[in-house]
């Protein structure tokens, strides 16, 4: 009678142990599929879903119709429609009358030279604006399309621009413009070329402004947690002071343009 008990008993546990390994089993499994599951729900999302990241980080380049810049720029999601967002850019301007010239007696040695250009003008952009969606993408291949508003200050830096000439002793010096004092600055049969990158970053001077843009961006990314966008648009800038790039130019004080650029970056929820 006492085997008979044993035989049950261990039949019992034997058959309790097999049902909690099927149910283990079992439960392993569907975490599994329910992480797969979970796994593409995010993929599709990411994807073809509505973009509704909360942050964006992106960099890029931008060619205005009077120079060019560079830019870094942050972005919080506000809510469905506007994302706000701070950039920061680092541009210069060129007057449409600047070209590049060599000497009457050139050589390998010397660099080109802009004839009458006075200064470079580099400027320090800060500012903040919104991104308003107008459309969103239907699917992967859409493109996402917002309008543009933009604001900041601007830091005008202007370098002396120097070039290398011959001095009244025949002797090769590098000069900077001087109102009172042309000299060999404007006589081109006695300018070598340019003096160099690096010369005039100790003269820098500073001029306070203003800057504004209205455009339209375009992101065509497949993912939407990836940023891929062109934009076009205009840009307002004011000084507090007349901008002398050029010496036989009009000098100005407001600067109007357009503009294109390219950026790239990645997109994030806020944990």
């Amino acid at each position: 009678m006492k085997k008979i008990y044993l035989i049950l008993f261990l039949a019992i546990i034997s058959g309790s142990l097999f049902a909690q390994t099927t149910n283990t089993q079992q439960s392993k499994k569907s975490d599994k599929e329910q992480r797969k599951l979970k796994k593409i729900a995010i993929f599709r999302e990411q994807e073809e879903g509505e973009n509704v990241f909360q942050r964006d980080f992106s960099l890029g380049a931008r060619l205005n119709t009077d120079g060019w810049s560079g830019f870094l720029e942050m972005g919080y999601r506000k809510n469905r429609k506007i994302v706000n967002y701070f950039q920061f850019e680092f541009a210069e301007k060129k007057d449409h009358k600047e070209v590049k010239r060599q000497s009457s007696d050139y050589s390998f040695t010397q660099r080109p030279f802009i004839y009458g250009k006075q200064n470079n003008f580099y400027q320090a952009k800060l500012g903040i604006g919104q991104r308003y969606l107008i459309g969103g993408k239907a699917n992967k291949n859409g493109v996402e399309v917002d309008a543009i508003y933009y604001g900041g200050v601007s830091v005008g830096l202007l370098k002396p621009y120097y070039l290398n000439a011959k001095d009244a002793n025949g002797n090769d010096v590098d000069i900077k413009y001087d109102p009172n004092n042309p000299g060999n600055f404007l006589i081109p049969e006695k300018i070598n070329g340019a003096g160099g990158f690096g010369k005039g970053w100790d003269n820098l001077s500073v001029v306070p402004g203003l800057h504004a843009k209205l455009g339209m961006r375009f992101d065509w990314a497949h993912f939407n947690e990836v940023v891929s966008a062109l934009e076009v648009g205009v840009n307002a800038e004011m000084y507090t002071k007349k901008i002398p790039i050029m010496v036989n130019e009009q000098n100005k004080q407001f600067f109007f343009n357009g503009y294109v650029s390219l950026q790239f970056g990645k997109r994030w929820n806020k944990r």
